[in-house]
């Protein structure tokens, strides 16, 4: 699929394939929106490439060709004007839709992100939490009633959500994720130690392992300069 080309800041015209841009890239893609978000709030109009790359720690030459990929958004001479710039890339990342999203696990993390997460900004939304512990079913977070996991099917037929977020142990996540494959989510937003797409190879899958950050934080202190 090719993307809408657009022009570079050098003037340049890009039409680049969906399938050729790298991992890499679409990684910096959120960094990109929210740095210039911030930029904005700022009181920012426009920003040169070099400006850019000054506010993420990288290179002018990285933040063209990373936007190149997606038709550069800039104008000869320019630089680019970031109210525009913030709205294409939001288009691109699909924050400007609203997708249902269920919270599975309504432990410790799962109620922090229920909490703390700006779910909207992200082009989506919390439209249920699901847990085993019959003394947090009928709660209440974040607006959101605590339901039972027995609940999930009939939740996953009626309000069709996209994306479920895993906060449980690895030996309940497995049985989970089947219940909803079999039910049509197509996204795992995954804190477990159990990783849906061995099975499941037709959903995406974020893995997120907070440890593993962590411990490559513990490596810096370890292995830094003195």
């Amino acid at each position: 699929m090719l993307l809408p080309c657009a022009f570079s800041e050098k003037g340049q015209m890009a039409m680049v394939k969906r399938e050729d841009i790298s991992s890499a890239v679409i990684k910096r893609l959120p960094r990109y929106y929210r740095y210039i978000g911030e930029m904005l709030r700022q009181g920012k109009v426009r920003a040169s490439s070099a400006e850019l790359a000054c506010e993420m720690f990288t290179t002018a030459s990285q933040v063209r060709q990373d936007l190149n990929c997606f038709g550069g958004f800039g104008q000869r001479g320019c630089g680019y004007n970031l109210d525009e710039l913030y709205r294409q890339i939001g288009i691109i990342l699909g924050v400007d839709k609203c997708r249902r999203a269920v919270l599975i696990g309504a432990g410790n993390l799962g109620r922090a992100i229920a909490i703390h997460m700006d779910f909207p900004s992200c082009g989506m939304e919390l439209a249920g939490i699901f847990d085993n512990d019959e003394n947090k079913i009928g709660m209440t977070v974040a607006g959101v009633k605590i339901r039972a996991v027995s609940e999930l099917p009939q939740f996953m037929r009626e309000e069709k959500p996209e994306t479920a977020i895993l906060c449980i142990p690895e030996a309940a996540a497995e049985e989970c994720a089947d219940i909803l494959a079999e039910n049509g989510i197509k996204a795992f937003w995954n804190f477990s130690h159990y990783n849906p797409s061995v099975k499941h190879k037709g959903i995406l899958v974020e893995n997120v392992h907070l440890g593993d950050s962590l411990m490559l934080l513990s490596y810096g202190l370890t292995n830094g300069n003195d």
